[in-house]
């Protein structure tokens, strides 16, 4: 079963150029809302952008991004935890995707 972040990292990686991008500012917008509006982990918000960032400017940054999404192990959840990519899969997805995601603590 895949999560949600895996199905997400699975999206941009089928995406093509243009379409990678917009789905990238996803984050990018979500990150500077949620800093504007008090968000209570500004330093895991800094993290995700510089990783999105990393992602727009590299292949290699893009692979990482890709890879970090799809690891399981306890680090990287905590930091998902504050995963900034509400929006980039659509309504449709999301519900498609529930039956076959499983929720990690």
């Amino acid at each position: 079963m895949k999560t949600l972040h895996e199905l997400v990292a699975d999206k941009l990686e089928r995406a093509d150029g243009a379409t990678r991008e917009a789905l990238l500012r996803i984050p990018l917008d979500n990150i500077e809302r949620w800093l504007a509006n008090g968000h209570t982990a500004p330093h895991r918000l800094e993290q995700w952008r510089q990783m999105v960032r990393r992602a727009q400017a590299s292949p290699e940054g893009f692979q990482e991004l890709l890879a970090l999404l799809r690891d399981d192990r306890e680090p990287t959840q905590r930091l998902k935890d504050f995963a900034p990519f509400a929006g980039v899969l659509t309504r449709e997805e999301r519900h498609q995707a529930v039956s076959e995601c499983a929720y990690h603590f």
